[in-house]
């Protein structure tokens, strides 16, 4: 079994290192696509709120045909009931993205918030073993920035999720050209 986990791990190294040219052109492409996302915070907030309304109908609509299709008791009538709010709620949030926007930025400043503390707490309880510092950092500045966002509302639903959005797709590609570049070095070696 861990044998095979190897050779599997090693089959997809060989690949990375055959085409870490696609890897280094995605990472760039990510990172100059985040580097738009920041850019143009508000287009990329409606956006962003846009593909979730997309996602949820989607979604919704697969669960309720998956519901119909299995009618399996409890869980029938619970899926049925999810996917159909999933439905609405997509709709309504494409039919007034601006609103879809400001609920998600509340959203995202609660998560932050209870991010934050859970952090926090958990980095009191490492204490003083070695890296309970970088957990309470990392704690301190999720909490921070729920706050600055959840302070800020309205306005920062016209900023904070296409923020959010452009610094994700900025790590994405630095971490993509970080494999590119390991994944060359270790082809010339």
């Amino acid at each position: 079994m861990a044998g095979d986990a190897q050779q599997t791990a090693q089959s997809v190294l060989d690949k990375i290192e055959d085409n870490w040219i696609w890897f280094l052109a995605l990472g760039v492409a990510l990172l100059i696509g985040g580097m738009i996302l920041i850019a143009a915070p508000h287009a990329s907030s409606v956006a962003v709120t846009l593909l979730i309304a997309a996602v949820l109908v989607v979604g919704g609509a697969l669960q309720i045909y998956q519901a119909f299709k299995s009618k399996d008791g409890n869980r029938y009538l619970w899926s049925l009931i999810t996917g159909i709010i999933a439905v609405i709620g997509g709709i309504v949030i494409y039919a007034n993205p601006l609103a879809g926007t400001f609920a998600l930025t509340l959203v995202i400043a609660a998560v932050f918030i209870a991010q934050g503390i859970s952090q926090l707490l958990f980095a009191y309880r490492l204490r003083p073993n070695q890296g309970w510092g970088w957990i309470g950092f990392a704690g301190l500045m999720s909490l921070l920035a729920g706050l600055m966002i959840w302070l800020e509302l309205p306005s920062s639903a016209a900023w904070a999720l296409g923020l959010v959005a452009g610094i994700s797709v900025i790590f994405n590609g630095w971490s993509y050209i970080a494999v590119a570049l390991a994944a060359k070095s270790m082809k010339s070696n």
